[in-house]
């Protein structure tokens, strides 16, 4: 089964390139969420969803420390978030999230990898559904259907396999389903975020597919990116 969350491209760190960039985006989303919401993680739900997922992707325990303790002062600094959408090869189309303290670097930096890989700015977001997503071990499927449904979530699906849950819902349920699903005794969770899932996604032929990564490889070295999502079927690598 094609998970849902296969269609945001984040990668575990494997390069010191990709473990720094990594930790930038880690640090930055764990400084907006602890600004907004503030900076403990058992009242701020969205601070421990960042947390849980920076922690399952690889980043360095005392950068995410060091956003939070940043988070405590009283410095009116904020990243500015953006939203860029991408025509790619062979019908592919990208949603690339960014936060930055430039906004000018950080599109002339994205406009740099579209020009490398014959890539254009262009609509694509009407083909995406924006998502709350789940995923956690469990087989208790049927009970928590029904206590999701009895607490009035507005579940779009959930399935099991190979006892691994995932649940998709309207984002605006997204702080009661996990309020509900800590409820049940669940506290670990591989996927917990708000992601673009898209409505169709396309098989690329070799050469397209070939170019695509390359994309999603330089936008991951951009500093300030912190999500590209898509719509590709990517082949499984043996």
């Amino acid at each position: 089964m094609g998970r849902a969350f296969q269609v945001r491209a984040a990668s575990m760190a494997s390069t010191a390139a990709k473990k720094s960039a990594l930790n930038m985006r880690a640090s930055k989303e764990i400084f907006m969420v602890a600004k907004s919401g503030g900076t403990d993680p058992n009242s701020n739900l969205a601070l421990r969803a960042a947390l849980d997922k920076y922690r399952a992707m690889g980043a360095t325990k005392d950068v995410m420390e060091r956003a939070i303790k940043k988070a405590e002062g009283d410095d009116a600094f904020a990243y500015i978030p953006g939203r860029y959408e991408v025509m790619g090869p062979g019908g592919s189309q990208l949603v690339i999230d960014t936060l930055t303290d430039n906004v000018n670097r950080a599109i002339s930096d994205i406009k740099a990898v579209l020009k490398k890989t014959d890539s254009i700015l262009q609509t694509v977001a009407y083909n995406f559904t924006e998502t709350g997503i789940f995923l956690f071990a469990g087989n208790n499927l049927e009970e928590i259907t029904e206590t999701l449904i009895l607490n009035d979530v507005d579940v779009w699906d959930i399935n099991e396999e190979d006892d691994v849950i995932e649940v998709l819902v309207n984002p605006t349920s997204y702080g009661k389903t996990r309020d509900t699903l800590y409820s049940l005794g669940i506290k670990e969770f591989n996927i917990s975020e708000i992601q673009m899932i898209p409505n169709d996604k396309v098989t690329l032929n070799a050469e397209d597919t070939e170019v695509f990564k390359r994309i999603i490889d330089m936008l991951e070295d951009v500093q300030d990116v912190q999500e590209v999502y898509h719509n590709v079927n990517v082949p499984t690598e043996e």
